[in-house]
């Protein structure tokens, strides 16, 4: 199923200069460079005998994870299945998942959500009995959800208290990983920065990357401004395998508001009966697919594009009219918050919304126990592709595939470390040279408005072989003159995080040749059934 892999190149090693001998120099047995759903649940379930780190660049409470809106999915009622979900969850991947992969995670699902209520979370029931609802893709109502539309950020309320009560794991909070650190083609741990104790090298006997999405990339997006796509880059600059990178996958439905922050509506508003009208107040959506409004998130988003250029109107409207008002009030109150502080009630008007770039699909290879292509690396969430997802992923698989896997993960590498002794020391390291020192200085905010604006357009929901092209010689040219510089700070090395990863995606999207699930071009606007096989790229 994989092609060979595709060389991208990349201008440096390591993001900064330094020398080993003037820098903090400190020990740990596991490392964790993220504090998402992924993250944290690795963290829980390392051995508590192992001394464990956790990084963040922001707030323990700031991911993606905490955002998410719709909930998590697992075969939770007696009258569903093992076997619709997957068939659901392979349906929506378009010949591009692993069965294997989808058969473990779906089965594992039922126990994960079990821990997860252990931990504390409390998700919405109906006389005591779970609140399932339904959403696109599926074929039966089972995805949990907690605070109506807020499930993410009650898990990982629940799970941070845990992490946090945890005597072996600290936490790291506002300190960004720069690089990994790499020696004989093996994961040392990694170069992180904070601005009170500047540079340090944490050494690891395992490292676990669980950093996230790349949906800050793009201009209009779900994801916070945190989702640079850091270690998408920095796991590719160290010599891993990635694969996948050309699907991206838009939401449907993000709140537009002219001038506003994006703010995602979630899919279970379209699953409790809600409709999708144009700006003639025609309901569209029967005319692309049979399920309507419950289609696969990339027939939505592909309808919604289509419809805007059809009738010039830069969103359509979700109409909630079709469900009683009590049901609105109890089901979407994050929602209904949001709205009216722009003067909508979703009880009675209209709702703008346009597609936004939502979750990344491709990322960081990982075989089925969580182990990348780099030793003593390991990886879950959605900075890894597992095979769970293919070419579209189904909603609610999200946070499911970051508790199975990042479970996984946890005691995996709590196995490996344990079999390295205590007294392992650091290897040698030789100094990474600075690049280009130039004095002019650059306004990194233009130059990554101009880039979320190019990827959007150019790698966005269509693509064509011309605009990507034109992708790659932008970002050929910007990365020419970021990315040699010596930037000091996590606003320059996010920016040259985006830069490589843009290209990435560029390339990769430009291979596949065809249409499949959320990659979508206008030149190759049909499915190729000889076309399934990973795009698999790495460093030069």
């Amino acid at each position: 199923m994989s092609s060979a892999p595709i060389p991208v190149p990349v201008l440096r090693r390591y993001l900064v200069p330094f020398d080993p001998r003037r820098i903090p120099h400190l020990f740990t047995d596991i490392l964790i460079l993220g504090s998402g759903i992924a993250g944290t649940r690795a963290a829980l379930a390392v051995d508590p005998a192992l001394q464990t780190i956790i990084v963040t660049k922001d707030q323990l409470q700031q991911s993606n994870s905490t955002y998410a809106q719709g909930g998590i999915a697992g075969v939770l009622d007696p009258l569903d299945d093992f076997a619709s979900h997957v068939a659901d969850t392979i349906a929506a991947g378009k010949g591009m998942c692993h069965g294997d992969i989808v058969e473990k995670v779906i089965h594992d699902a039922p126990e994960r959500i079990s821990e997860l209520v252990a931990l504390g979370a409390e998700f919405d029931r109906i006389d005591g009995r779970l609140a399932l609802t339904l959403e696109g893709g599926h074929s039966y109502p089972r995805v949990a959800h907690a605070l109506g539309d807020a499930t993410g950020q009650e898990l990982m309320r629940a799970m941070h208290a845990s992490v946090q009560c945890a005597p072996n794991v600290d936490v790291w909070q506002q300190t960004y990983t720069i690089d990994l650190l790499t020696r004989d083609g093996v994961c040392r741990g990694a170069l992180v920065w904070n601005p009170d104790h500047g540079r340090t090298f944490v050494w690891a006997k395992q490292t676990i990357l669980c950093t996230g999405g790349a949906g800050a990339i793009y201009r209009e997006t779900t994801n916070p401004s945190i989702a640079t796509a850091d270690g998408h880059a920095l796991a590719f600059r160290a010599g891993c395998e990635v694969r996948d990178m050309e699907f991206m996958q838009f939401h449907p439905t993000v709140l537009y508001i002219a001038g506003s922050s994006r703010h995602l509506i979630t899919e279970a508003v379209r699953g409790e009966g809600a409709h999708l009208i144009d700006s003639t107040g025609h309901r569209f959506m029967p005319d692309y697919d049979d399920a309507a409004e419950l289609a696969p998130r990339d027939v939505v988003s592909q309808a919604i594009t289509r419809q805007m250029e059809l009738t010039s109107h830069p969103c359509v409207y979700l109409d909630l009219s079709p469900i009683p008002e009590d049901r609105i009030r109890l089901r979407f109150p994050h929602i209904g918050k949001v709205c009216a502080d722009f003067g909508l009630d979703i009880t009675r008007d209209k709702v703008p919304v346009r597609p936004g770039a939502h979750y990344m699909i491709g990322g960081v290879t990982t075989a089925s126990n969580g182990q990348t292509s780099l030793p003593n690396l390991w990886a879950a969430g959605e900075v890894t592709s597992t095979g769970l997802h293919g070419a579209n992923r189904l909603a609610s698989n999200s946070l499911l595939e970051g508790v199975v896997f990042g479970l996984d993960c946890g005691r995996n590498a709590s196995q490996a470390a344990t079999a390295i002794p205590d007294n392992f020391t650091a290897p040698a390291m030789t100094s990474a040279p600075g690049v280009d020192t130039a004095d002019e200085s650059l306004d990194l905010a233009d130059i990554r408005n101009s880039l979320k604006s190019l990827m959007w357009r150019s790698v966005g929901i269509t693509r064509n072989e011309e605009s990507l092209i034109l992708a790659e010689q932008q970002l050929d040219f910007w990365a020419n003159y970021v990315c040699r510089r010596d930037l000091m700070e996590p606003e320059g090395w996010e920016l040259q995080n985006m830069m490589l990863v843009g290209r990435v995606m560029a390339t990769a999207a430009q291979q596949r040749r065809e249409s499949r699930g959320v990659h979508a071009r206008s030149d190759y606007p049909k499915t190729d059934p000889d076309a399934i096989q990973h795009i698999r790229l790495m460093r030069a």
